[in-house]
């Protein structure tokens, strides 16, 4: 039995609200799945089912993955130091097109498992295949406790930027198929769990997907209140490509199809022209910027700090694990401020605070969802974690949001709340079986390597 009410007692709360609040000795009261209450520890009169003693830690906004790929989880490791494009082709792409559901649904438990233990409390899936067995992965998703946005991908064609026939024909659909598809998922699975699954609509890379299969899709999405994401901008063949076919850049093409009129979340966007961060900075679109995996893959380091100082929204995502390798938040905002230093030759740049923003309001923003998460307020979804900041790693911390995003990590993390419940308890998982996941997902990769 989940309790009804819960109150943290003694820690530091980053609030992520308007003042950016930052409370010592302080205290959140929730009850029924809401904040009812943010202040210090000395004001609270309430009485809980649950009390949490938090003197070493911070209460923070659970973290918000703009950018994930479930199913990729079980591929860790095994396409080691190759560009995207080869990536994807040798490695990626034949794997997942032998999968079955099984190593669909053992991937999404791993991922949602790991999402779990790094403080990860809201995430947005990039594109799913029916092959992965997507109702399947949903009912993980209501199981987990997260709150998650899913999406299933839409195509017409199989090519990548100018490479056509790439995509393995084990993941190859019609146009028309996968709307539908993606349509029966949206009405079966938006709104359940009180809202705590959503159900978005994903598009193909440009090479594998047209511009009446994008309207068509923003369409839909504007009509349901729904959101579209999609790759775009993520490695320098994008954009030639986009010019030589089309004549324009990537994001010219899709805001023609009336992209940047709906809600919208671009992954990358690393290779963005300076005129076109005006035109994202006016538009209902936010960026998920994924730095370890543009790193990894040599794709390039996007212009982030320019996007901020525009006002455009940017959030993180962790993308895949074979891209990435981890889907720890918190390395993403490290490496996210320190790309952008070194870049520009600037210390000062991509602050603590902007790159924790970044990973909550922001990416709630992003979703739709910043009147109910990404800070914790009084009235709004109780999604929060306690970091644990007793560590020889951050200790001392006299700059809470340093502490946070230079030196702390994922395993840092002691409790995960979502909608006012329990997750994860002094490093132990409530939710998902976490010896019988990883046994799973072992199993599910020979499988999948035995079959190539």
């Amino acid at each position: 039995m989940h309790p009804s009410s819960i109150l943290i007692r003694g820690a530091t709360v980053v609030t992520m609200d308007e003042k950016r609040r930052i409370i010592k000795n302080g205290c959140v009261f929730i009850e029924h799945g809401r904040i009812q209450h943010v202040g210090r520890e000395d004001e609270v009169r309430e009485k809980a089912d649950l009390e949490i003693h938090a003197k070493s830690m911070v209460a923070l906004p659970g973290l918000i993955d703009c950018h994930v790929h479930l199913a990729q989880a079980i591929l860790r490791g095994v396409a080691e130091d190759l560009p995207l494009i080869e990536w994807l082709t040798k490695k990626i792409w034949p794997l997942q097109g032998s999968y079955t559901k099984e190593e669909g649904v053992a991937s999404a438990k791993l991922c949602m498992l790991e999402m779990i233990k790094s403080g990860t409390t809201t995430f947005l899936e990039s594109g799913l295949h029916p092959r992965y067995g997507i109702d399947e992965i949903a009912q993980v998703a209501v199981h987990s406790g997260l709150r998650a946005f899913l999406s299933r991908m839409i195509m017409e064609g199989s090519g990548y930027a100018s490479q056509s026939g790439t995509l393995h024909p084990g993941l190859v659909e019609s146009g028309e198929q996968s709307f539908s598809d993606a349509l029966r998922l949206h009405k079966k699975w938006d709104g359940r769990e009180g809202g705590r699954i959503k159900f978005w609509f994903a598009l193909r890379s440009l090479g594998a997907v047209t511009k009446s299969v994008i309207e068509q899709t923003c369409s839909a999405a504007r009509e349901l209140s729904s959101g579209v994401t999609m790759h775009l901008a993520e490695v320098k063949e994008d954009v030639e490509y986009s010019k030589k076919q089309f004549g324009v850049t990537p994001l010219e093409f899709v805001k023609s199809a009336g992209m940047l009129q709906t809600r919208s979340v671009f992954a990358h966007m690393v290779w963005l022209e300076n005129h076109e961060i005006e035109a994202l900075s006016k538009s209902a679109s936010s960026v998920a910027h994924c730095p370890s995996s543009n790193c990894k893959l040599g794709s390039g380091v996007a212009k982030t700090y320019e996007m901020t100082r525009a006002r455009v929204n940017v959030a993180l995502g962790t993308d895949g694990a074979p891209c990435n390798n981890s889907h720890d938040l918190f390395r993403e905002m490290r490496l996210t401020s320190f790309l952008q230093r070194a870049r520009l030759l600037d210390p000062t740049v991509m602050g603590a605070q902007t790159v924790l923003e970044m990973a909550t309001i922001n990416g709630a923003r992003a979703l739709g969802i910043d009147h109910e998460v990404g800070s914790l307020e009084k009235g709004k979804k109780a999604d929060l974690i306690l970091v644990d900041l007793s560590k020889p790693h951050t200790t001392p911390s006299p700059d809470i949001a340093a502490t946070l995003v230079y030196s702390a990590s994922g395993c840092d993390v002691d409790t995960v709340i979502v909608d006012g419940k329990l997750l994860m308890q002094n490093r132990r998982v409530l939710t998902i079986d976490e010896e019988q996941v990883l046994k799973q997902a072992n199993e599910a990769l020979l499988r999948v390597l035995d079959r190539i």
